[in-house]
């Protein structure tokens, strides 16, 4: 992975759901609903002076979301952060940049 570029789309790990599950509230505060179904999928990654995760989650049926989740540098000590989210995804469609 090169400084700024992202990494190449990677199957979700113990450790991407983990990620996901810190901001699942923050999620669900903006979006105003509950989600019982939270799967972690596939990520990509970027490095920036932390790390963004681009991460697809499949949220119940046939409903994905695509969320750009903030991990700073260990030595800030500063929570995870939902930057940016896109709902109305499909399965099929592919993580990018947003």
């Amino acid at each position: 992975m090169i400084c700024r570029g992202t990494s190449a789309t990677k199957p979700a790990t113990a450790e991407i759901q983990e990620i996901a599950d810190k901001v699942k509230a923050q999620l669900e505060e903006k979006e105003n609903k509950t989600f019982q179904e939270f799967k972690a999928l596939e990520y990509k990654s970027q490095v920036v002076g932390g790390t963004n995760y681009f991460i697809k989650v499949h949220v119940g049926d046939d409903n994905f979301m695509h969320l750009t989740v903030f991990r700073s540098l260990p030595h800030e000590n500063r929570p995870v952060t939902l930057s940016d989210y896109q709902t109305n995804k499909a399965k099929h469609d592919e993580l990018t940049y947003f």
